[in-house]
């Protein structure tokens, strides 16, 4: 049975819609992290360009119908699991090389 009740589809696949875009965006993460870090109080002003790709980054994600599927599936994959075994199985993260 693949009908998603309100929650899963308006709660839990984003939320694994925005852990899988921060891996695939890592590189912008750090970017603006780092620049965060260097800067301090001026981040706001200093950092915009940093933010910016990140957020075109995860915003790209997002709103690509085909990630959404994507996150649809591997939900329902863990749903299927989860309600074949009752365990709970944590999301492995990707490494990035």
């Amino acid at each position: 049975n693949s009908k998603l009740r309100h929650v899963e589809k308006d709660v839990l696949i984003p939320q694994i819609m925005r852990e899988r875009a921060k891996e695939l965006c890592s590189d912008k993460v750090q970017a603006f992290t780092k620049c965060c870090q260097e800067t301090g109080l001026l981040m706001v002003v200093k950092c915009q360009q940093e933010n910016t790709a990140l957020k075109d980054c995860l915003v790209g994600y997002y709103s690509d119908p085909l990630f959404y599927e994507e996150c649809k599936a591997e939900y329902l994959k863990q749903r299927e699991e989860y309600r074949a075994t009752g365990i709970k199985k944590k999301r492995q993260k990707l490494t990035s090389n």
